[in-house]
């Protein structure tokens, strides 16, 4: 089996294209930026073939001659700028044209040269709003999407389109909406503005510096791995009964949580809550705890089932940073 990834040297990009090499399959990645050195080493030790292509996801031409030489029989669409507000302002064209005219393009040439099934990576933030009534889970049909920040925007946007263009080419198309991710092969990648609060964190604490917190931060925090697991679970289905399923954990943990995981584990680490006077040095990127997201159709359609609890995750990410 073939599959073409697009943004496949980003974070989730990275940890779906392990997954299916781990599972012996064929990647086409396909991306602006080369991948890592060290994904490269990974990835040479597992049983499947990957193939890195370098290109822009907006340019059609190049994503179908890439497709037509390599034959993919599936495609997901990962390529995103996650923006924050200062490039919001300075560049709000490009985002659109990333998030939305990079996957209208791929779908395009996948529908051009025969791709049989695709999977759009699309995000939780395009519930946007309705995520501060934290009373209720975030559901695919009965929650309002109602995105705050251009990113959102752009993902609520681009669901709508490819899911048109999917239906006039008759292609098989599921949107997987990707809850917060932490975990392996996180970085700042130039287009991922807010790194996760849990490598925030990760990352003083490996320096030995204090970590002040805004405030406890409770939410699905979803492992990439978890995040992985999933879609490569939505894209082995060749019928699924729903058009967009939500890619998230299926349990909550805190920051503070994460915190407590690391002081055992790291002598010396240090952790607070804000006082009165106190910087906080973790950005949240929201001044909210979003509400989970509702993961029951995701189970009951898939054999997907999450690993990683807050124990797993720190477990695993410690020894993936020491490998």
């Amino acid at each position: 089996m073939t599959t073409f990834v697009t943004g496949s040297s980003g974070f989730v990009g990275l940890a779906l294209t392990e997954r299916l090499l781990a599972e012996g399959e064929t990647v086409i990645g396909f991306d602006c930026s080369a991948p890592r050195d060290a994904a490269l080493r990974a990835f040479a030790a597992l049983p499947g073939r990957f193939v890195a292509l370098t290109g822009d996801t907006r340019d059609i031409r190049a994503l179908t001659d890439a497709m037509r030489t390599h034959r993919p029989s599936r495609l997901v669409t990962l390529a995103a700028i996650t923006a924050d507000a200062a490039r919001e302002r300075a560049m709000p064209q490009t985002i659109f044209d990333v998030n939305v005219g990079g996957a209208l393009a791929a779908l395009a040439a996948a529908a051009a040269v025969g791709v049989e099934r695709m999977v759009h990576g699309s995000s939780g933030s395009v519930y946007g709003a309705s995520g501060r009534q934290n009373t209720h889970q975030l559901s695919e049909d009965l929650t309002p999407l109602l995105p705050e920040a251009l990113y959102g925007v752009s993902k609520r946007t681009a669901e709508e389109a490819v899911l048109r263009l999917a239906r006039l080419h008759g292609l098989s198309l599921t949107i997987g909406r990707i809850g917060t991710c932490f975990g392996p092969w996180e970085a700042d990648s130039g287009v991922r503005d807010t790194l996760s609060a849990p490598l925030q964190v990760l990352e003083r604490a490996r320096r030995g510096e204090t970590v002040v917190l805004p405030r406890t931060h409770r939410r699905d925090w979803l492992y990439v791995r978890d995040a992985a697991a999933a879609l490569a679970a939505l894209l082995a289905q060749s019928a699924l009964a729903h058009v967009a399923y939500n890619v998230a954990a299926g349990f909550e943990w805190s920051v503070a949580d994460w915190c407590d995981r690391l002081a055992a584990r790291y002598s010396g680490f240090d952790w607070r809550i804000a006082r009165e006077g106190d910087v906080p040095n973790i950005d949240y990127y929201a001044d909210y705890d979003r509400a989970s997201m509702d993961i029951t159709r995701l189970l009951n359609d898939t054999p997907f089932v999450p690993q990683y609890d807050l124990a797993a995750a720190e477990a695993d990410f410690d020894r993936w940073i020491k490998r």
